[in-house]
């Protein structure tokens, strides 16, 4: 039987179909913004949900409770689909955590889950490119916790709507640090900035732990920072969905 698994952010909401092999078939991703309008995710779902016939249980990891509140009443009034939260679970078998549930979002759960089973269960850093950047720890199955620094997409926009005469850009890759205008000035702060920022916090992790631990990048800016990385890194964009589905075939 085909089945559903979805992530809430505060930025953007993806729900996904998975076969019988619990493979991702089909996909529909679109701002949490839209997700709160129970009329467009109706729209969204309704043909597939008619194809794909899925169960009748989705679960989702979210770190938005209100939008999920949406959600959960959309699928239920529409569809007949019951909604349930990653924290609803016991995640005991599954993974072990070194915090209290209720201070780490259900998306660091689901992305901690879905490194330590997809990469050989590796001891492991986590990085994702959301609203927030943060960097999780997985070592021995454990997720001993991780840390949260300012969003690319936040940082820009906040520093643009602030000042009068920056000009809205586009982050891109550069190779000069001195830049002769403003807009490549941007650029260069951002991607060398953040490039700095995440080589010394994952050089300061390892030093910490005193661990080999693999560096796994997931979210909108991952390819971006790929290659000018002091650190081997993989870049996988359904992390998040992955540790769900490892969810749904335990439990």
């Amino acid at each position: 039987m085909n089945r559903l698994v979805g992530d809430i952010g505060n930025t953007c909401t993806k729900i996904c179909i998975l076969n019988n092999n619990f493979k991702i078939i089909n996909k529909v991703i679109l701002t949490t913004a839209e997700a709160k309008n129970l009329n467009f995710i109706k729209k969204k779902m309704n043909l597939l949900i008619k194809k794909y016939k899925p169960h009748k249980t989705i679960l989702f990891s979210s770190v938005v409770p209100s939008t999920y509140k949406l959600i959960k009443k959309s699928f239920k009034k529409n569809f007949k689909i019951n909604c349930i939260e990653l924290k609803q679970l016991n995640l005991n078998k599954i993974i072990k955590l070194n915090v209290k549930k209720n201070h780490v979002g259900s998306d660091r759960i689901a992305n901690a889950i879905g490194s330590y089973y997809n990469y050989q269960k590796s001891n492991c850093i986590i990085l994702d490119f959301g609203t927030a950047t943060t960097f999780d720890v997985v070592i021995g199955g454990v997720y001993k916790g991780g840390v949260i620094a300012p969003g690319l997409s936040l940082s820009m926009n906040n520093l643009i709507s602030q000042a009068e005469q920056i000009p809205n850009f586009k982050l891109k890759k550069v190779q000069k640090v001195v830049g002769n205008n403003t807009v490549k000035a941007l650029r260069s702060g951002f991607f060398w900035g953040y490039t700095g920022l995440i080589n010394n916090i994952i050089k300061l992790i390892k030093n910490e732990t005193n661990k080999n631990l693999i560096v796994i990048l997931t979210g909108g800016f991952s390819y971006l920072f790929k290659n000018s990385l002091n650190f081997k890194v993989y870049i996988d964009e359904d992390i998040t969905i992955k540790g769900l589905i490892k969810l749904i075939k335990n439990n």
